[in-house]
């Protein structure tokens, strides 16, 4: 899955359509490497999101909002000094299938003069950057300021001068020849679809294998070693592509396995099955939904990577003093044959010779002989009693152990909950909560005195096909919340099987619950839940009034004897969110 060159000049085309001639309405950046333009054209309006993270560097039209902070950055107040209500001019990708795309601008100056303007984002992974500059080349700013001593190639600071990186000797894949990419594709031999994305800008390995699938070639048969006839296949499908892009005839199209989506491209992908292949209208809103979910999911890990790490060197320090607990605990094991040894010895011990190294005696408790080792410098009586006080040792230490080891269990799985519980995370809030449980459990220390900061995170809530209301907790805290305080007690329960996930709470009001509901609710269950993608999942479920919590336990953690299962996969595409 890439937002390659031809993925781009799909998205080039429909803003063209959309936003060329219009005007700068609004400029917002609700991200530190993310701006929201407003554009009002043709009695409408469109907003353009550009976002310039390094690993999730996104340009697409869109008509949602996003909620911009209170004060915004300085790129954005200079850009909205210099481009407010100014006209795009034109949309264009320079340089063939680069992944760059620049907007013309016109505005008024101070003084009332016409002045030509340029915004250009870059969509090159860790190098992503959206920068303007004026009609002589020159930066005015850059959302990312790049010094010679993050990059000996380019600087991207105000008033350097600006040009586009170097393409590594690629071809421009819409002006090549047949000749010319018969010349490049056996000029190295390697596998053709790495030989056709290695050397054409803008041309991802997805669409290298389309063209060698469409072509009737194995796409790993050395390029050099292609007959002409299947390098002709080759030259002519790479051509008709390009021909495609170039009279802008896309497909957006997204391609699923295991319900979940494997690849996407603005070219049809042949490769697959029909069934498993979803058209879109449009390239923006393909990327918008295919991205929405996984840009969540990208930022929020950026902003818990902190509490990640607390709980990741929690759980490591927890797993090793479990195992060592586990093995020590395992040690103790022997203490019963102690005893016996110390009961044999009061009971035989006059049989013993002086100065012996072992007794055979009867084990009275399984009518077996064994042999006991002796300390021949120490008589039957001595010998029981060191057996004995080896026997109580052992004895005290695994009553304690026993103790230490579940505690240590408790832990970790705990920790486990905590972790879901990041991973189901979706604002900033919800890690507020998260955050809140690692310091009460003694984890993280509290700064700021002993005040506990106000929680405004909910739980998700859904509505089942047939009407009923289903509430998911984020959170070990909501979980608690939720079957205790929310819940009543015909309400139904649902939960992953021995593992981390969220408490699944559908309020009955009375009525009798469907089939369809039970099935719904178990998916959220699935879903919200460690076990997320698996085909199989086996949910427990009972009613509320069966789910009791033990004194002392950890919060959300709670025990049930009644309860029924249904095993059910975690795809829950069909399923209303209610928001917040």
């Amino acid at each position: 899955m890439a937002f390659d060159g031809i993925t781009i000049a799909s998205i080039v085309r429909e803003m063209k359509n959309q936003i060329e001639g219009g005007r700068i309405y609004k400029i917002a950046q609700p991200e530190k490497d993310e701006l929201l333009l407003t554009i009002k054209n043709n009695g409408g309006q469109v907003r353009v999101i550009m976002s310039a993270d390094a690993s999730l560097p996104l340009l697409y039209l869109t008509q949602e909002n996003k909620t911009s902070p209170m004060t915004a950055p300085n790129f954005c107040m200079l850009l909205r000094k210099h481009l407010q209500n100014a006209r795009i001019v034109a949309v264009d990708q320079p340089m063939g299938l680069e992944r760059i795309v620049k907007l013309q601008l016109e505005h008024l100056n101070e003084l009332g003069d016409l002045c030509t303007k340029y915004l250009v984002i870059e969509l090159m992974g860790k190098h992503s950057n959206i920068i303007f500059y004026d009609d002589q080349n020159m930066i005015i700013d850059s959302i990312k300021h790049i010094s010679g001593m993050v990059s000996s190639v380019r600087e991207v600071l105000p008033g350097r001068e600006y040009f586009i990186p170097n393409t590594q000797d690629k071809e421009d894949p819409l002006t090549v020849s047949r000749e010319e990419i018969h010349r490049v594709l056996t000029a190295v031999s390697r596998p053709v679809f790495k030989a056709i994305y290695g050397s054409f800008t803008g041309i991802s390995p997805c669409i290298a294998h389309e063209v060698c699938y469409r072509a009737g070639v194995d796409a790993d048969k050395p390029s050099g070693e292609l007959t002409e006839a299947e390098m002709d296949a080759v030259c002519s499908i790479f051509l008709q592509i390009m021909k495609d892009v170039k009279e802008g005839s896309f497909v957006p199209n997204v391609v699923y396995e295991n319900n979940q989506p494997a690849e996407y491209a603005a070219v049809r992908l042949t490769s697959y099955a029909d069934d498993k292949v979803v058209l879109y209208d449009s390239m923006s809103e393909l990327i918008e939904h295919y991205y929405a979910e996984k840009n969540i999911v990208t930022r929020i890990r950026q902003r818990s990577v902190d509490l990640r790490r607390v709980v990741q060197t929690a759980m490591e320090r927890n797993v090793k003093k479990y195992d060592l607990q586990v093995k020590q605990l395992e040690d103790t094991q022997k203490r019963e044959k102690y005893r016996i040894y110390g009961e044999l010895l009061n009971t035989y011990g006059y049989g013993a010779a002086e100065g012996a190294k072992s007794l055979e005696a009867l084990n009275y408790y399984t009518n077996e002989m064994i042999m006991i080792p002796l300390d021949p410098t120490l008589t039957a009586g001595e010998n029981a009693k060191k057996y004995f006080d080896k026997y109580q040792k052992l004895k005290r230490t695994y009553e304690a152990l026993t103790t230490l080891t579940q505690e240590t269990k408790e832990e970790i799985e705990h920790l486990a909950s905590i972790s879901t519980a990041l991973d189901i995370a979706q604002k900033e809030e919800d890690l507020v909560q998260i955050k809140e449980e690692l310091i009460e459990s003694g984890y993280i220390r509290r700064k700021g005195g002993t005040k506990r900061v106000k929680i405004t995170s909910k739980p998700f809530h859904y509505i089942s096909s047939d009407g009923f209301d289903i509430y998911v907790g984020k959170n070990n805290y909501q979980n608690e919340e939720l079957t205790f305080k929310f819940a009543t007690g015909n309400d139904w329960w649902f939960h992953a099987k021995g593992m981390p996930g969220s408490h699944v709470i559908v309020k009955t009001n009375g009525a009798e619950m469907t089939d369809r509901a039970y099935e719904e609710a178990g998916r959220l269950a699935a879903y919200y839940s460690q076990a997320k993608g698996q085909e199989k999942i086996e949910i427990d479920y009972t009613q509320k009034k069966n789910v009791k919590k033990p004194n002392g336990s950890k919060p959300g953690f709670v025990v049930y004897y009644t309860n029924y299962s249904l095993v059910i996969d975690s795809d829950i595409s069909g399923l209303q969110l209610v928001k917040e």
